[in-house]
C-alpha cells in the first residue's frame, strides 16, 4: 500500500467513520474511497484538499513527507481506548515484571494513556 492510501485510510480509521459515510461527505462513490485505500486510484488534487481540510492535517503529511499531522487546527490526540486488550498487552511487554517499579511505571503510564484520551 503507498503511503498516500495508507494516510487516507488511518485518517478515516482515527475517527471511525464509514467509508459510505466518507464517500456521501465528500460527494463521490464509495468504491472511490475503497480504491483510494488500497492505492488502486489515486485522488484528484481536490480531493486531496478536502481530506486536508476535513481532517486538518498538512499535505505533506498525507504524502508522507513528514510524520507532524500539523493542520491549521490539528491537535494531534493518539486513538487509545481504555478497554483494548492490545494496548494493555503492549504496556505489559514494556516492563521487566521482575522489576520492583514495574507495576508503578505500568500504572504511571495507563493513568497518562486515560488522560489523554479526555
Amino acid at each position: 500500500m503507498d503511503k498516500i492510501a495508507e494516510r487516507l485510510k488511518l485518517l478515516r480509521e482515527n475517527l471511525g467513520i464509514s467509508q459510505n459515510k466518507l464517500a456521501k461527505e465528500i460527494g463521490i462513490a464509495q468504491a472511490s474511497v475503497n480504491r483510494y485505500e488500497a492505492g488502486a486510484i489515486s485522488p484528484s488534487v481536490e480531493t486531496l484538499l478536502w481530506y486536508a481540510d476535513r481532517f486538518d492535517v498538512s499535505l505533506d503529511y498525507i504524502f508522507g513527507r513528514t510524520d507532524n499531522p500539523q493542520g491549521k487546527l490539528y491537535e494531534y490526540q493518539p486513538k487509545i481506548i481504555e478497554e483494548d486488550d492490545d494496548m494493555k498487552k503492549f504496556i505489559d511487554m514494556c516492563f521487566d515484571p521482575k522489576s520492583p517499579a514495574n507495576a508503578r511505571f505500568k500504572q504511571a503510564l495507563l493513568q497518562m494513556l486515560q488522560e489523554n484520551k479526555e
